[in-house]
């Protein structure tokens, strides 16, 4: 359950800071720019979503081996 409540605030950070930073974040903007320019209007959302997921699932991979090699030393 802590695990999941990590995601979700990651996820939710750094969704909110790519819509707020005014120039394209990676990866969100090679994913868009892959995707192709049919989705031009919902871009900007689109990359922020990418980048919630990856940079959201890369803290939570780090706060799960922590968390376990905390876990194994008690």
């Amino acid at each position: 359950m802590k695990g999941a409540i990590i995601l979700l605030v990651f996820f939710l950070l750094f969704t909110s800071a790519s819509l707020l930073i005014p120039s394209p974040l990676f990866p969100g903007n090679m994913f868009c720019a892959l995707i192709g320019e049919n989705i031009s209007q919902y871009a900007q959302y689109l990359s922020a979503f990418f980048n919630g997921i990856f940079y959201g699932g890369i803290l939570w991979l780090i706060f799960l081996s922590v968390g376990k090699k905390l876990g194994a030393e008690k």
